[in-house]
């Protein structure tokens, strides 16, 4: 039967899917990330989220791709994700979790700020964002900053603050050489389609110009689910879920901001 015959090409694209990212190259660009011309110099790279639970949920490929190559990682956290007033715990949560992505969690700071609350209709202020982000950049001596797009994923608009706030920071500061990059959204097909987004992104980060766009691939998407189980009060049944099939768990696609 014809529809038969279409789950099992799913099936056969999805597990063919895996075993290209269990056996292939963790970057599949036309020149890897951070690779200037075999330069291997070690960055401090601060990744810039909105709520506990965005680094596993959305950022593990890029993560593991940045620890495997020995770059010094940092994680600003903008706040607590409080809109359940469970902040405390899930502070706790994303230290846990940075263990298993093997983030040291002296390098992970987690705001509570009153004017950064989690929450659908709660703008958050772009220049005060921009004002601490850049605070801790000089703090940390920080190079290159990786946050979301500015659709952020999910659409949420603290994702969304949260990038216009590091753009603003790449064009306010007077520090020439920080680099930014954005985490690249998909449309909804390709979001949840799993390991499969895998050929759509290559292909989208192979037409850019070179240099401005990394595909990288999670060559361990287990840690994804693991990390992500550390966030025990968010681990509902449709989470679980998500990260199974989310795009995001085994495959990031990285473009610079200009």
């Amino acid at each position: 039967m014809a529809w038969v015959a279409l789950v099992l090409s799913v099936i056969a694209i999805w597990f063919a899917s895996l075993i290209k990212i269990l056996h292939g190259s963790s970057s599949s660009s036309k020149a890897a990330f951070l690779d200037d011309g075999g330069n291997s110099r070690r960055r401090n790279v601060l990744l810039v989220i909105a709520h506990p639970d965005d680094e596993s949920m959305f950022f593990a490929p890029v993560i593991n791709y940045l620890i495997s190559r020995g770059h010094n990682m940092h994680v600003l956290c903008m706040s607590t994700g409080n809109a359940d007033g469970m902040g405390n715990i899930r502070k706790e949560e994303l230290y846990l979790a940075s263990d298993v992505l093997k983030i040291s969690t002296k390098q992970v700071k987690v705001l509570d700020h009153p004017d950064f609350q989690d929450g659908f209709g709660k703008v958050w202020d772009s220049n005060l964002l921009a004002s601490i982000i850049d605070k801790e950049t000089r703090l940390r001596s920080i190079d290159l900053v990786i946050t979301f797009d500015d659709y952020g994923i999910s659409g949420h608009c603290n994702h969304r603050d949260v990038h216009r706030a590091v753009r603003k920071l790449l064009h306010d500061s007077s520090r020439k050489h920080l680099e930014a990059w954005e985490l690249v959204s998909t449309n909804i097909v390709r979001k949840y389609i799993g390991p499969v987004d895998i050929w759509l992104s290559i292909l989208f980060a192979r037409h850019q110009k070179s240099g401005e766009s990394h595909c990288l691939l999670n060559l361990d998407p287990r840690k994804s689910y693991s990390a992500m189980a550390q966030h025990s009060s968010q681990w509902v049944w449709y989470r679980k879920l998500f990260v199974a099939f989310s795009s995001c768990s085994y495959v990031n696609t990285l473009k610079k901001i200009e």
